[in-house]
């Protein structure tokens, strides 16, 4: 019998019961962030629905509604830019989350000391995830100032109201 055969059949059951309670914190995580890839691939369906609307109107348009429709669609490509990065990091994310579970338990299996990888590991999801969080509030920003009601709107009145 080789000598992974023989680690294989001798680990303990407590053994791999510890591991995957070490491994169950990084699961939830991957849990998540795989709710925070939903919220992300929404927002990212709403600015692609938005934008076909736009891009349908602009060859319609002229002057300031025309400048109006550019400058939206602009704002639109970028926050399409800045979500996918969103998405990106979170998915490279939950990669290194995979790698910290396996890592953990291959080195149950086969009694090597791999705890500076999987703290490196963790320690690059941990930034990875935090950096998607932060685009995620760059994105909400670039939305907020892109929603804002245009004064004409605000405060027009219909000609029955002005009299």
């Amino acid at each position: 019998m080789n000598e992974f055969a023989t680690t294989l059949t001798t680990t303990e059951v407590s053994v791999v019961a510890h591991t995957i309670q070490l491994a169950v914190a990084p699961v939830f995580l991957l849990a998540g962030i795989g709710g925070f890839l939903n919220v992300c691939a929404s927002r990212l369906a709403r600015i692609i629905d938005r934008a076909r609307v736009i891009e349908k109107l602009v060859p319609q348009s002229s002057g300031a509604e025309h400048d109006r429709l550019i400058a939206e669609i602009r704002t639109l490509d970028r926050r399409m830019g800045v979500v996918n990065l969103a998405i990106f990091l979170s998915v490279l994310a939950a990669l290194l989350i995979c790698a910290v579970v396996v890592l953990l338990f291959a080195a149950n299996l086969i009694g090597v000391n791999l705890g500076t990888v999987v703290a490196l590991l963790f320690m690059g999801s941990m930034l990875s995830i935090g950096a998607g969080f932060a685009t995620f509030i760059v994105e909400t920003r670039l939305s907020a100032r892109a929603v804002r009601i245009r004064n004409e709107i605000l405060f027009h009145q219909a000609d029955d109201e002005r009299r």
